[in-house]
C-alpha cells in the first residue's frame, strides 16, 4: 500500500519490534509506514494556495469564498496546520471571522498575531479549549483574557485555558480570570503570575486541575479556597515560595481531593520537599500521580512505602533522583515511572518533560549511557530520541558546544547503519558530515564504524541516483562522504573498497547541478591526494568526467576539476605508458586557470583545508608549473577568504619558506612569483595577531 502511493520509493523492510523490549514500537512502525492522510494532504495544499483562493477584504485580510463551509473538525485541524506551518498571522487569521467554519478547540500555539486579530477571528466562537501556549508578545494574557470575556459565552463554557510562556506587559499586575466561571483547567506554566493571581484564580468555581510552575507564587495558602474541588496541581520549579516546609505540607494536607501532585524541581536546587513529603502518612490519600523528579535525599524505600500506602497511584516521577532502581519499580503492575533506572523510564521521562530542558537534558544523558551498546533496533526509543538528533544538527552546537565529538560520532554512526525512518536518517547523515570535519584523521581512522558507515552512505547515494532523486539527504549524504575522507586515507580506501568510484561516476552521469558535481570532485580531490590510492583515478571513465568538468562554467566545479588533474599528473609514476595524455590534462589545466578570475573571487562551495601539507610537494613541482600555479592559486584562495586561519597554519606547518623559495627561483613563473608574494603580503598584515618565537626568523 505504502509503495502504491510512493511509486518512487523502495519499498522497506519492516520487522515488528519485540513486543517485551519495546511494547510502544508496533505503533511507532505503523505509524512511520503509513502514508499521510488525504485529510492532511489537502489542508496542505489549501495553504499553500490561500492567497489565490481568498478574497481580499478593504483592510488588507483575506475572506474565504462565501459558498465554503468547513466541518467543526476540519476547521480546527485546519488551524492547528496553519498555526504549525508558522502561517497564521493578521492576514490569513482573518479566514476564520466568517460562518464557513465554527470552532471549539483552538491552537494558536506560537503564533504571532496581534489582540485585534485575535478577538475578531476567534472571540466569537463558542469556545470550550485555548491553547495559546508561547503566542507572540503582540498578544499579551491580560487582552486574550480580555477578548475571551468580551464574549458570554465563552465566560461560562470555556473548559480549559493553556497560556504556557505567555507574555504579560511589565504595567500590568492582577489578572482577572474570575469572569471565566466555567474555567475547569488551567496554565500560567513559566508566566509572571503572581501570589495575587493566584488567589483571583483558586476563587473560580469549577476549577479542577492548575499548573503554577516556574511563576512568581510566593505562598499557596490561597489553594485552600479551591480545597474541595482541586484534582490535579502542578507547581514544578517554583523557585519564589518564601514559605516554610511544614506550612507548604499543611496547605497540601489539606487538597484531599487531589489526584495528580507534581512538586519536581531542578536538582541543582537540592530541595527537600519531597523527602518530607514521603514521610508523611495522612497526606494525599486519594493521590494517583506524584511527580518528585529533581528532589533531593530521596530513596526507594522511602519511595515504596509511600505507593504500598497508596496503592491506587499509577505514576510516579523520580528523574534526577537517587531512586528507582528497586525491582519494586518493575514488578507493581500498573505503575509508571519517570525516571533514568531504565530504558522504560527513560522513555517514560522524555514522553512527559518535552517542556521542562533540565529534565530532557538529564534523560538524553541517561538515553545516550544505554543506547551506547544496545544491539536491538526499538523503533518507540528512537522517535523519542528524534529532539537530541534534531539538537545535533544545529552546526553551532556541532562546532562550538564542548562535547565527545568520537563519541557522538561513534553513536550517530552506529545509528545510521541499524535505522530505516528517512527523517532520521537525514538527520543522522547530516550530524555526521558535520561531525567528520571535527574529528582528526587519527580519531577518524579509530572509528570501528568508519567502514559500515561508508558503506552505508554509499548505498543511499546509489538509491538515490538509481531513483533520479536529489533531495536533502542526497545533498547531505555527499557532502558526508566529502567530509570523512578529508584527510582520512582510511576512509578513501574504503570508499574505493565499496565501489564508490562506479557509484560517483553513476552521479555524475545522472546529475548535471554544480552543487552536485562540486562535492563528487570534492570528494576525489582527497583521494588523488592519497598517493597510494590516487592510481585508481587514472581510468578513461574518470578522466573524461574530471576533464569535461574542468571547462565549466561554475568557478567551484572547475576549481575542484583541476586540484584532481593537479594531484595526479604530479605523479609522473602513474603515467609510464600515456605520457601524452598527461601533457595533454596539463595543457588544459594552465588555460583553465588563466581563465579564471582573481584569487580572492567568490565561490558557491565553501573551501576548506585541515592542511596545507599535501600541497607543499606541488609548490616545489618546478618541472610542472601548471601544477605548482593551481596549488598557489588555491592557497591563496582560501588565505584571503580566511586569514587569520591560514596565516597562522602557514607558520605552524612551516610552508613560509617554500613561498620565499617560488619568489626566488629561477624557473618559477611570474604568474607563479605573483601569486607567492600575494600571500606574503597577506601573512605580513596578519601575522601581528598570531604570536610564535619563530617569526624573527622569517625571510622579511
Amino acid at each position: 500500500m505504502v509503495h502504491f502511493l510512493h511509486p518512487g520509493h523502495t519499498p522497506r523492510n519492516i520487522v515488528p519490534p519485540d513486543a517485551q523490549k519495546d511494547a510502544l514500537g508496533c505503533c511507532v512502525v505503523q505509524e512511520e509506514a503509513s502514508p499521510y492522510t488525504l485529510v492532511n494532504i489537502c489542508l496542505n495544499v489549501l495553504i499553500a494556495n490561500l492567497e489565490k483562493l481568498c478574497s481580499e477584504r478593504p483592510d488588507g485580510t483575506l475572506c474565504l469564498p462565501e459558498h465554503w463551509s468547513f466541518p467543526q473538525e476540519v476547521a480546527e485541524r485546519f488551524l492547528r496546520v496553519m498555526t504549525w506551518q508558522g502561517k497564521l498571522t493578521d492576514r490569513t487569521a482573518s479566514i476564520f471571522r466568517g460562518n464557513q467554519m465554527k470552532l471549539k478547540l483552538v491552537n494558536i500555539q506560537k503564533a504571532k498575531i496581534s489582540t485585534a486579530a485575535f478577538i475578531k477571528a476567534f472571540c466569537r466562537h463558542k469556545l470550550i479549549e485555548l491553547n495559546a501556549t508561547a503566542v507572540h508578545a503582540d498578544l499579551p494574557v491580560p487582552d486574550i483574557i480580555s477578548g475571551l470575556c468580551s464574549n458570554r459565552w465563552i465566560q461560562q463554557n470555556l473548559q480549559c485555558l493553556l497560556l504556557d510562556s505567555t507574555s504579560i506587559p511589565q504595567n500590568s499586575r492582577l489578572l482577572f480570570f474570575s469572569q471565566l466561571t466555567g474555567l475547569r483547567i488551567l496554565s500560567v506554566f513559566n508566566v509572571c503570575f503572581h501570589t495575587e493571581d493566584l488567589a483571583n484564580v483558586s476563587q473560580l468555581p469549577r476549577l479542577e486541575s492548575l499548573d503554577i510552575s516556574n511563576t512568581l507564587v510566593t505562598d499557596i495558602s490561597a489553594l485552600l479556597t479551591c480545597k474541595d474541588r482541586l484534582k490535579s496541581l502542578t507547581m514544578h520549579y517554583l523557585k519564589c515560595l518564601a514559605m516554610t516546609k511544614s506550612q507548604i505540607l499543611a496547605v497540601i494536607r489539606e487538597l484531599k481531593c487531589l489526584l495528580h501532585l507534581d512538586i519536581s524541581d531542578h536538582r541543582q536546587l537540592k530541595s527537600d520537599l519531597a523527602f518530607h513529603l514521603l514521610q508523611q502518612k495522612d497526606i494525599l490519600p486519594n493521590v494517583v500521580s506524584l511527580d518528585i523528579s529533581g528532589g533531593n535525599c530521596i530513596t526507594d524505600e522511602a519511595v515504596e512505602l509511600f505507593i504500598r500506602l497508596r496503592p491506587a497511584m499509577q505514576f510516579v516521577g523520580l528523574l534526577a533522583t537517587d531512586a528507582g532502581s528497586s525491582d519494586f519499580f518493575t514488578t507493581k503492575q500498573g505503575l509508571r515511572v519517570a525516571g533514568g533506572a531504565s530504558m522504560s523510564q527513560i522513555s517514560e521521562a522524555l514522553s512527559r518533560y518535552r517542556n521542562r530542558s533540565c529534565f530532557v537534558k538529564e534523560a538524553l544523558h541517561r538515553l545516550f549511557t544505554e543506547t551506547f551498546s544496545m544491539e536491538v533496533t526499538m523503533p518507540a526509543i528512537l522517535k523519542l530520541q528524534k529532539n537530541c538528533l534534531l539538537s545535533l544538527t544545529n552546526s553551532r552546537i556541532l562546532v562550538d558546544v564542548p562535547f565527545d565529538r568520537f563519541d557522538a560520532a561513534k553513536f550517530v554512526m552506529r545509528w545510521l547503519c541499524k535505522h530505516e525512518n528517512p527523517k532520521m536518517q537525514t538527520m543522522a547523515v547530516s550530524v555526521t558530515s558535520i561531525l567528520a570535519l571535527q574529528l582528526s584523521p587519527e580519531q577518524t581512522a579509530q572509528l570501528e564504524e568508519l567502514f559500515m558507515a561508508v558503506k552505508e552512505l554509499l548505498a543511499i547515494v546509489k538509491q538515490k541516483t538509481t531513483e533520479n532523486l536529489d533531495d536533502v539527504t542526497f545533498l547531505f549524504t555527499l557532502k558526508a562522504l566529502w567530509n570523512l575522507t578529508d584527510g582520512s586515507p582510511a576512509a578513501c580506501k574504503h570508499f574505493i573498497e565499496n565501489q564508490g568510484l562506479q557509484i560517483f561516476i553513476q552521479v555524475l552521469e545522472t546529475f548535471s547541478e554544480s552543487a552536485i558535481q562540486s562535492k563528487v570532485l570534492g570528494l576525489l580531490n582527497n583521494i588523488a591526494e592519497v598517493r597510494e590510492l590516487s592510481s585508481k583515478l587514472v581510468t578513461e571513465d574518470v578522466l573524461k568526467h574530471i576533464n569535461s568538468l574542468l571547462c565549466s562554467r561554475e568557478m567551484e566545479v572547475s576549481y575542484f576539476a583541476a586540484g584532481i588533474i593537479a594531484h595526479l599528473t604530479s605523479d609522473r609514476q602513474l603515467w609510464i605508458s600515456r605520457d601524452f595524455q598527461r601533457r595533454t590534462l596539463l595543457q588544459d589545466l594552465h588555460a583553465t586557470i588563466q581563465n579564471w578570475p582573481s584569487s580572492s573571487c567568490k565561490m558557491t562551495a565553501l573551501v576548506t583545508y585541515r592542511s596545507f601539507k599535501t600541497f607543499f610537494p606541488l609548490l616545489g613541482n618546478f618541472s610542472q608549473p601548471e601544477v605548482q600555479l593551481w596549488a598557489l592559486w588555491a592557497m591563496y584562495h582560501v588565505c584571503s577568504k580566511n586569514p587569520s586561519k591560514y596565516c597562522k597554519m602557514l607558520v605552524e606547518e612551516e610552508g613560509l619558506q617554500l613561498l620565499c623559495d617560488i619568489q626566488e627561483h629561477s624557473e618559477a613563473t611570474p604568474k607563479a612569483q605573483q601569486i607567492a608574494a600575494s600571500i606574503l603580503d597577506d601573512f605580513r598584515m596578519h601575522f601581528m595577531n598570531y604570536q610564535r618565537p619563530t617569526l624573527c626568523q622569517m625571510p622579511f
